[in-house]
């Protein structure tokens, strides 16, 4: 499903134009990406939580020449679904 299926499919249970929806849609994303650069987890009750974790820094391998590659540590954001969506989705 892409941007413009949940927007379509918003528009349609509301009765909003897909224009206002656009809006809404895009401007919830701008608040996730806010947040998540601000380092302020997301909570949104019965859906999940969006944060960011810190990933380690590794050692990996180019698979085409077999050299080692070092990767630094760097912040990686992560959504956690609630009880309630695992649930409904798992139903």
């Amino acid at each position: 499903m892409t941007k413009a299926d949940v927007i379509a499919r918003i528009a349609s249970q509301t009765g909003l134009t897909k224009t206002d929806v656009r809006a809404v849609v895009e401007g919830f994303l701008d608040s996730v990406k806010y947040a998540l650069k601000k380092d302020d987890p997301l909570e949104i009750r019965g859906f999940g939580t969006f944060f960011m974790v810190k990933r380690a820094p590794r050692t990996a391998r180019n698979p085409r020449t077999g050299d080692e590659v070092k990767i630094p540590a760097r912040p990686q954001p992560v959504f956690k679904p609630s009880r309630e969506m695992k649930k409904s989705v798992t139903e």
